[in-house]
């Protein structure tokens, strides 16, 4: 594959990872309240918390076929982070002052069920590129 088109699938790459943090914002909210969903007494049905844990990493190690560089590893999980952060934040419907994010529980847990296994893969990406190069950095055992 030439470098052009890791380029445009890289870029490809970030645009999911932006639309999947604002679908995400968007349908946090999502209850059993009758409107939507069926009736159920009107609990919350957090799933893009679901889909944010599965697809972060997914993304990450996407990116990671494409360059053995960590930066392009990470390229997704950083636009996926400051995007939720900037929609969660200054989300449309919320009035002034309400962020979507900081209301309740589910919008910290929505940012640590993406951002950990996505951080987790990073560092996995990382520690291969460790073990493929050996010599060229420091171990962290007896010195």
């Amino acid at each position: 594959m030439t470098g052009s088109w890791r380029v445009l699938l890289l870029l490809l790459l970030c645009v999911e990872a932006a639309m999947l943090a604002v679908l995400e914002v968007i349908y946090l909210p999502i209850r059993f309240d009758g409107t939507l969903l069926p009736k159920l007494g009107d609990l919350p049905f957090p799933i893009t918390i679901a889909v944010a844990a599965v697809m972060t990493p997914l993304m990450v190690s996407w990116a990671a076929g494409l360059s053995k560089r960590v930066f392009t590893a990470a390229l997704p999980l950083l636009v996926w982070f400051f995007t939720l952060a900037v929609f969660g934040y200054l989300e449309p419907g919320a009035a002034s002052g309400q962020a979507l994010l900081l209301q309740d529980w589910r919008g910290l847990l929505l940012f640590a069920a993406g951002a950990f296994p996505g951080a987790v893969a990073v560092g996995a990406v990382m520690a291969r590129n460790a073990a493929n190069r050996p010599g060229l950095y420091e171990t962290a055992g007896i010195q």
